[in-house]
């Protein structure tokens, strides 16, 4: 999926007010409070010092447009996937350290309906029985269950789960460099959500600095 400008729109102009609130500069909050790190495909070990980063602070300061050069340098990075074991309609899983895997969700209805519709519930539950079947074939073993995404704040979402993984749920801070936060403001086809985008804009702007 190629994302839409207007994401890495919204992206920096987060980063640029909390680099006025929280008083830190500029390239530290680009690299603490986005996704553009990982969506640069330079991976998570997220270091300040990376050279394709630098390549990309430094075209930044020279940019009359920092929208343009983010979007221009963003379509020249090639793409890299997550790395997943196996895919199964919506849902896909990657393996974690310590016996544990880690969920994915991408939308992957063809009918124009939401993919968490009522009408898509029985659907949705055989990918996941798919899913684990395939772990339990796979792995021989019960691995540990990670899901980190926006999609639990949604009880469509997180009626396709058994109650007692559901009660394990718990806010989690600076999952800022992170799609699973970012995700929500994006279509299945990488354009910005245009109302989601507004009023996050709107919130940013009634936020003052530091006194």
């Amino acid at each position: 999926m190629t994302y839409a400008k207007a994401f890495f729109d919204l992206q920096l102009r987060f980063a640029h007010r909390v680099s006025v609130v929280g008083r830190v500069p500029l390239p530290r909050a680009l690299l603490e409070y986005t996704n553009l790190y990982v969506r640069f495909g330079l991976g998570r070990d997220f270091d300040p010092g990376q050279a394709t980063w630098q390549q990309y602070l430094a075209g930044l300061g020279d940019a009359r447009d920092a929208g343009e050069w983010t979007y221009r340098f963003y379509l020249s990075r090639p793409a890299r996937p997550p790395v997943v074991v196996g895919t199964f309609g919506c849902f896909s899983y990657a393996r974690l350290p310590g016996d544990r895997i880690r969920l994915h969700f991408q939308n992957t209805e063809t009918q124009g309906r939401s993919p968490l519709a009522r009408a898509c519930l029985d659907r949705r539950l055989g990918d996941l029985r798919a899913l684990f079947g395939n772990v339990k074939r796979t792995l021989g073993e019960r691995p540990t269950v990670v899901g980190v995404s926006w999609l639990y704040n949604l009880d469509a979402y997180r009626r396709l789960f058994p109650g007692s993984y559901v009660a394990t749920a718990r806010p989690l801070g600076g999952r800022f460099r992170y799609m699973p936060l970012w995700g929500q403001f994006v279509d299945r086809n990488g354009e910005a959500k245009e109302d989601m985008a507004r009023e996050f804009v709107a919130r940013l702007e009634r936020l003052r600095g530091a006194t």
